[in-house]
């Protein structure tokens, strides 16, 4: 493989899929932030998923499945788009040197745990990792990982394992990247754009399904109060908070369970559009975000000093919480039916 190093803007990302995929789209020519990627890529969700574990955990997710972003961004901005897995490792490492040879820089979707240029307290096993090459250099790809402050360096080696890791989410080699130049900003109907993200959100924080959406966070809450009745140690309940407050703060999410990332998006499209209602929606849901923080802080007091009575406390906030989130999400449905 010949030393190449592509023109790409390096984009510290709050979320790595939404980073990467923001990165890409302005290597593109499109003007387009994380949070216009984000919240156009309808990644606000919110799901518990109780029979399905992380590291022992019940799933606790904030953000819709891995890849949906990117295919959702896909359809709305209509731009051509190269995605494939590989079932053997050579022929995944053989056409992301070919992508860069032919100028394109490349999204591949790693385990986190393999990649190095992460120090150990970082690396857990998390197979949905999300990053850019844009090139290679005696032996070690350029790396642009979205949640970092500066570009990376990475061992073909070290890539091959992150690429290929097993488990849970494995990507198998996912690799993408769009092979059209995407429009531009002016060229985007953007009222239209901006009507179908906030339904589509709608719909999905709305949605009739009890483990999804508001319904899901009462379903998490429920869950929480009723601890102190269940033949669960000690070290499990503590286990149990302490991956609310993971999945919450630290996965990917740049706090509050992406609650402040799509808030930047509200108030983000609000001023493109001259909108100042959709800007008010951007503070109202900066002040739910606000309220997941309080709720995180709770659970860490309880994970330190445990008192079994104050798990009524947490369980209290937590559906206080899915009671704003409701109604925040009616009045957008409201709102996003008159947008013109």
């Amino acid at each position: 493989m010949q030393n190449i190093q592509l023109d790409f803007p390096h984009i510290h990302a709050a979320h790595c899929e939404s980073g990467a995929a923001a990165a890409l789209l302005q290597h593109g020519g499109l003007a387009f932030d994380e949070p216009l990627a984000f919240g156009f890529g309808c990644g606000l969700s919110y799901a518990f998923i109780p029979v399905v574990k992380m590291a022992g955990m019940p799933l606790i997710s904030y953000r819709m499945p891995p890849g949906a972003i990117l295919k959702r961004l896909q359809k709305v901005l209509n731009i051509s788009f190269y995605r494939r897995r590989f079932r053997q490792p050579e022929l995944g490492m053989q056409a992301l040197n070919d992508a860069l040879l032919q100028g394109s820089p490349v999204g591949v979707q790693t385990s986190i745990y393999w990649l190095p240029y992460f120090p150990d307290a970082f690396r857990f096993h998390f197979n949905a990792h999300n990053l850019v090459v844009y090139g290679y250099e005696n032996g070690e790809y350029l790396i642009s990982d979205p949640i970092l402050d500066t570009p990376q360096r990475c061992m073909v080696a070290d890539l091959q394992k992150a690429r290929f890791a097993k488990g849970a989410l494995s990507a198998k080699g996912l690799m993408y990247y769009f092979t059209a130049k995407p429009p531009t900003l002016d060229e985007l109907n953007l009222p239209q754009l901006t009507q179908d993200a906030l339904q589509r959100g709608a719909k999905q924080m709305l949605a009739p399904l009890f483990f999804i959406g508001y319904r899901g966070i009462h379903r998490v809450a429920n869950s929480v109060a009723a601890m102190p009745n269940q033949n669960k140690s000690e070290k499990y309940r503590k286990l149990y908070l302490g991956n609310l407050v993971r999945m919450q703060e630290e996965i990917g999410t740049g706090g509050a369970g992406f609650r402040y990332l799509y808030a930047a998006f509200l108030e983000r499209v609000g001023g493109l559009l001259n909108n100042a209602d959709i800007q008010g929606f951007s503070q109202q849901l900066t002040e739910i975000g606000d309220s997941w923080r309080q709720f995180a802080a709770i659970c860490v007091a309880l994970c330190k000093a445990e008192n079994l009575s104050q798990y009524a406390e947490v369980a209290a906030a937590l559906h206080k919480i899915a009671d704003r989130e409701k109604a925040f999400w009616q009045e957008i449905k409201h709102f996003s039916g008159s947008l013109k």
